[in-house]
This record gives C-alpha cells, sequence and structure tokens, in this order.
C-alpha cells in the first residue's frame, strides 16, 4: 500500500509545531511528512516588535528548522508557494511541484492596508525577521543621519506607529526602552525625538481591560510615547502621515512610519479557490477546509468564531499552537481511520509588554497583572513554546532567563 503524502506550508507557529507533533506520533513507513517553507528557519512572531525596536538581535527570535525537526523523519524544503491546486491536490512551487494526500496550509499573515493611499508604498511593517530588521536600520539610519546635514531635518526624528492594537503597543514599549539609547549613541537630545501612535479607536488595546489600558498608557506616556486615538490615519506619504481626528486634518512630518493596524491571511488562500471569508477559510469543528476533507488550515489562515462574542478569535500565537494539537491528530486520524477531535480554543490569558521591565496581563480566572509580574509571565510563557517545541536544548539556547531586569 502507497504511503500517504502529508505536505505542511509553511513554518510558522501552526505549521512547525503540527510537523513535530506529527513527527512524533507517525513513523516512518506511515506517511511521507514534507515541510515547505520560504526559509530555513522559524521565528518567534512574537518578538518581531523587539527586532524592529534594536531591543532584541533577529538571531535570538530565529530557528533554525534542522535545529528542530527529525530529518530523518521529516522531508524539508525551502522554496515559495505559487498556488494550490485542491481538486488536482498538487501545490506549485518556484522550484517544483507537489502531490499530497493531505495538506495543511499555515501561511500566515499578511499586512492589511485597507486601501489607504501610500500605505504600502510608503510605511514598513513588522511581518517577518527582514522588514524588521529593515524598520531598526532605517531609524538607525536617520538618527545617524540628522547631525551630518547642513540642515537639520526633524523629520527624521519623528517615529508614527500606526494601530494601538497589540502589535504597536508592544512596539511603542520597545520604542520607549531603544530611544533614549539611540539619543546617547548619536549625540540627540532626547526632546527631539517624537514617538506618535495613531489609532482609530477612542482607546489603545480596544477590547481590553479599562484599567490595564490606563495602565499602559500612564507607562507609555511617561517614557515620551504620544497617543492620538479615534483618528483615521488617511494618507501616508515617503516625508510625512496625514490624519484626521474631530473634523481636522493634520500632517506629521515623518519619514518612519510603522503600520502595525492590520493583517490579513496569505493571499494564496483566496486565489486557490478555497471558501473563504476575507481571505480566510471558515474551517470545520475539525479544522478542515469546506469541501475538502482532505485539507487543514491552521494560524493566520483559518477563521474560528467565538460563539460568545459573534466575532472570530484572534490569529494569536496561543491559538495556532493549541490548534496544531488538534491538526496533528486529525491528520493522523484522517491516513489512518480513526476519529476526529473538534478544536475548542482555551484562552489562558493574554499578556503585552511595554518594554523589558514591564507589561500588563489577564491570566486565568480574569486575573489581572502589572508590571514585574507580568513581565515574568511574559517570559514564561515565551519559554515555555520553546520547550514544547525544541526541548531543553533550544530552551537554554534561546529562552529568556533576564527575568531580575
Amino acid at each position: 500500500m502507497k504511503k500517504p503524502n502529508i505536505v505542511i506550508l509553511g513554518a510558522g507557529y501552526g505549521g512547525m509545531m503540527t510537523t513535530v507533533k506529527l513527527q512524533k506520533t507517525l513513523g516512518v513507513n506511515e506517511a511521507n511528512i514534507t515541510l515547505v517553507n520560504i526559509n530555513d528557519y522559524h521565528y518567534q512572531t512574537t518578538w518581531l516588535h523587539e527586532n524592529a525596536a534594536g531591543t532584541l538581535h533577529h538571531d535570538r527570535t530565529r530557528i533554525q528548522i534542522k535545529d528542530v525537526i527529525n530529518m530523518s523523519k521529516v522531508k524539508f524544503v525551502k522554496d515559495k508557494v505559487i498556488s494550490i491546486k485542491p481538486d488536482e491536490k498538487k501545490v506549485k512551487l518556484e522550484n517544483g511541484q507537489l502531490d499530497y494526500d493531505v495538506l495543511v496550509i499555515g501561511l500566515g499573515f499578511e499586512a492589511a492596508t485597507f486601501g489607504i493611499p501610500g500605505l504600502e508604498e510608503h510605511a514598513f511593517t513588522i511581518g517577518n525577521i527582514n522588514s524588521a530588521r529593515l524598520i531598526r536600520e532605517h531609524m538607525e539610519y536617520n538618527f545617524a543621519l540628522y547631525h551630518n546635514e547642513s540642515e537639520k531635518n526633524p523629520a527624521r526624528l519623528n517615529i508614527v506607529v500606526g494601530g494601538g492594537g497589540f502589535t504597536g503597543v508592544e512596539f511603542l514599549g520597545e520604542l520607549a526602552n531603544r530611544i533614549p539609547e539611540l539619543c546617547e549613541e548619536y549625540d540627540i537630545d532626547k526632546n527631539l525625538v517624537r514617538i506618535i501612535n495613531i489609532e482609530g479607536s477612542p482607546t489603545i488595546l480596544p477590547g481590553f481591560d479599562p484599567q490595564l489600558v490606563e495602565y499602559a498608557m500612564n507607562s507609555l506616556e511617561s517614557r515620551g510615547v504620544e497617543f492620538v486615538t479615534g483618528a483615521m490615519l488617511k494618507e501616508c506619504t515617503a516625508t510625512s502621515v496625514v490624519y484626521e481626528k474631530n473634523g481636522e486634518i493634520t500632517e506629521i512630518p515623518t519619514l518612519t512610519t510603522v503600520w502595525a493596524a492590520g493583517v490579513k491571511a496569505n493571499a494564496l488562500v483566496e486565489k486557490s479557490g478555497f471558501e473563504n471569508n476575507r481571505g480566510k477559510v471558515a474551517v470545520e469543528k475539525d479544522m478542515r477546509a469546506p469541501d475538502y476533507d482532505n485539507v487543514f488550515v491552521i494560524g493566520d489562515c483559518a477563521l474560528i468564531m467565538n460563539e460568545q462574542t459573534g466575532r472570530p478569535y484572534p490569529p494569536t500565537a496561543q491559538i495556532a499552537i493549541q490548534q496544531s494539537a488538534v491538526v496533528a491528530h486529525n491528520v493522523k486520524a484522517y491516513i489512518q481511520g480513526g476519529e476526529m477531535e473538534h478544536f475548542e480554543p482555551e484562552i489562558l490569558g493574554t499578556v503585552a509588554s511595554l518594554g523589558h521591565n514591564d507589561a500588563i496581563g489577564v491570566i486565568f480566572n480574569d486575573q489581572k497583572l502589572f508590571g514585574w509580574k507580568a513581565t515574568v509571565m511574559k517570559k514564561i510563557i515565551d519559554n515555555r513554546y520553546l520547550l514544547k517545541l525544541g526541548g531543553l536544548s533550544l530552551l537554554m539556547k534561546k529562552g529568556k532567563f533576564n527575568i531580575f531586569y
């Protein structure tokens, strides 16, 4: 009997954890497992804001796939996915083609710019290792250039962050730590630097506990962050951003606009003809795509509704990791004729960092955390993932243990 081909697209949280679980539960004689990823590394998406600010080197965030995947059990293909043909059970790559019996789609997210003029051309996004590194180098370049021009350009020292959700707020926290270091390094008066956050909702972190939101704003404002809430970004140019608030138009000169206000599923999902809702596949309870019982969708590409709120669950790393357990079980069940499991998200809590020594969070039974305690919890969550992914050796290599500062 022919061994079934299991193909996993994307080495994000969902794809990597599904692969790790399958290599533990399936023998080499039971299936051919292939993991496809554009890079030969996996990265901690939840650390990219630190790379972008320059508070954590990108090599800490990057995890070599060969250090986690058992290459005798899993074939790794470094390539770019061009298209998925579910009716033909084929995946077209830039340098070839794969046939599959079971497909797992975990291709991650892209920035959603909502048609705002100039954003795509002129704004930076915190999307991957390279885009994060570009932001860091761009900021340092502008600080270095400030004193090397005969006419000082204040736009070089204005950093605008679009969006006050988790990514935006965590990036602001890292910037608040990093800017004083840059000012010292490049001999710039810190008072000349502006960090401005523009958020469309009446408050940052919409939907989060108001007491924690107030704490976050006070913490960040005390370190120089300016908040413009209830404001809509209207345009981004190479040298400025324009926003509207209370009917008034304001222009801020800046050479650094970082857009952190929206993501969408990888466009390949929609292009491949899957039934979708704004680009995401509204998966069945067992994480399968409607109309295709051999295709599983995970992470940012999967849409799962929260029946209590009537809104989709946010595509967090926590949910993607939880999904991987169900997907791995169900892939095995599919090829062996076992019983499928249903996915039920279990939100264990949410913690947002506000820099290296401050954070906010809600854990377990709505228990609120502030400051150092929340910082420690954030690092425990990060370290727990590393342990689950690659065991003690990966944890010791990449873990965060600086809990006292």
